[in-house]
């Protein structure tokens, strides 16, 4: 995992950048804080965030309004300790020694915020059990 002392990094992974592995990384920073570097990028990076996503996060207020897409790089995965795809198949570089997750989430590219929501509180779900995991909180 991350270096003695250090903290974990995550990257979360799906085609466009724009949904899932958006909502991911915002639920990690938001409810892990400082515990946790969080990245995210695309195989193939959209124009913009899906907007029932940002409006399904805003619903858990959290503002992904800023956030765009960004692509992925081999130094994106090399710097992460944890490697969490999300419908992108074998499009992620695998590195020695790094972890890889697939989360088998629906897409919510084109679905109105109703689905999205759906989706929004399986990542949540996922991304708490990961925290557990690679950054409990041991102060409380």
């Amino acid at each position: 995992m991350a270096e003695p002392g250090g903290r974990p990094s995550v990257l979360f992974v799906c085609v466009h950048n724009a949904g899932r592995s958006q909502m991911a990384a915002a639920w990690l920073a938001h409810l892990a804080g400082d515990r946790v570097e969080v990245r995210s990028a695309g195989s193939n990076p959209g124009d913009a965030v899906n907007p029932a996503a940002v409006e399904a996060m805003a619903e858990a207020g959290i503002d992904i309004s800023a956030q765009t897409p960004k692509v992925l790089t081999a130094d994106a995965v090399r710097e992460s300790d944890v490697c969490i795809t999300m419908g992108c198949g074998d499009t992620c570089p695998v590195f020695p020694g790094k972890r890889y997750l697939d989360w088998k989430l629906d897409d919510p590219a084109g679905r109105g915020v109703e689905a999205v929501r759906i989706v929004r509180d399986e990542i949540r779900a996922l991304v708490e059990n990961l925290i557990e995991e690679i950054a409990p909180d041991t102060a409380g």
